[in-house]
């Protein structure tokens, strides 16, 4: 059967357009409601009803789009429910206590997940398109099976193990009360202060690349071609936002600033040593590839700022970081 031509050969538009729906569905009942409890689950379940969605447009169902698809959803359902779960369990998210009761800034908000969303499923979109996928036209759709669709399945599992992995040791850290003001340091943590975002890293680099192989196999028109290298765009962009934006940054400053004040405010307890352990813990635990520590111990700090991507502006530094806030 004939895929299923839906405003533009790219599937880009329609979309756009059920991102910016149901997005904005879901902005209306938190705003109404003044609660965040849906936010992440809207954000994580919007890339399954994409993959879904343009699997079924594209009425092809060629090996390739299948198992493209079947991965993002597989990702969508584990993040969404995870996200709901843990929002439930732990209560609101304290992210949006700030703007929950500014429209606009809480708008925005929900405007930037639609962007994250409808940007970072361009691979599977694009895949699933007329453009790509119907043979009978412009398009070219090799067997499954080639060395990039392996490698981005390889990738792909890798990251979803250490995504999944890393959250649920997490959460069952936090969820025991005799952890309470401490940090994990222990599993995947011990390797990496954010195994969960170098695990979506890779998932999404995986689907891209198993994503790729009609342009990289030749066949495709001209204009399919560029498309699907300009989905290049989905995991340089989940790369972006979780080093320089709504990720790492938002967590390694104000985390060492809270352990720092804990220490600050207890110091007639000679046995709290929390803000030494957590600098411990920064000098022994790479910030996002995971390394053993003993390894990463010894590495010089020009190799961890630059290879191993632990900039200077992450750092906390007490007199500068304490005043700023404090004027």
């Amino acid at each position: 059967m004939a895929p299923v031509y839906a405003l533009d050969h790219f599937y880009l538009v329609i979309t756009l357009f059920i991102t910016t729906g149901y997005q904005l569905v879901g902005f209306f009942i938190a705003w109404t409601l003044q609660f965040d409890k849906i936010t992440d689950f809207t954000g994580g379940s919007n890339f399954f009803i994409l993959a879904l969605v343009t699997l079924l447009l594209g009425n092809t169902f060629h090996a390739r789009n299948i198992v493209a698809s079947v991965l993002v959803m597989a990702w969508a359902v584990r993040i969404a429910g995870f996200l709901l779960y843990r929002v439930l369990k732990m209560g609101s998210d304290t992210r949006f206590d700030e703007i929950r009761s500014h429209f606009f800034k809480f708008l925005g908000f929900w405007i930037a997940q639609i962007l994250w969303v409808w940007v970072v499923s361009l691979p599977v979109t694009i895949l699933n398109s007329p453009a790509v996928s119907d043979l009978g036209r412009t398009g070219s759709n090799p067997p499954f099976g080639t060395g990039r669709d392996i490698a981005g399945v390889i990738l792909w599992a890798l990251g979803f193990i250490i995504e999944s992995v890393a959250d649920l040791q997490k959460l069952q850290f936090k969820l025991s009360l005799q952890n309470k003001g401490k940090f994990i340091k222990g599993g995947l943590w011990a390797w990496s202060r954010h195994p969960p975002y170098f695990g979506e890293i890779l998932c999404w680099w995986g689907i891209w690349i198993v994503s790729l192989s009609p342009t990289t196999n030749g066949g495709l028109a001209k204009s399919a071609q560029v498309a699907q290298n300009v989905a290049v765009l989905s995991p340089i962009f989940t790369t972006l936002i979780l080093l320089f934006g709504s990720g790492m940054p938002t967590a390694e400053k104000p985390q060492a600033k809270r352990y720092y004040q804990l220490s600050q405010e207890r110091t007639e307890d000679s046995s709290f040593t929390i803000w030494h352990e957590y600098q411990e813990y920064l000098h022994s635990t790479s910030i996002l590839i995971p390394l053993p520590p003993a390894i990463y111990r010894r590495l010089p700090k020009f190799l961890k700022q630059t290879l191993l991507l632990d900039l200077p502006f992450y750092q906390f530094h007490a007199e500068r970081d304490i005043e700023r806030t404090n004027a």
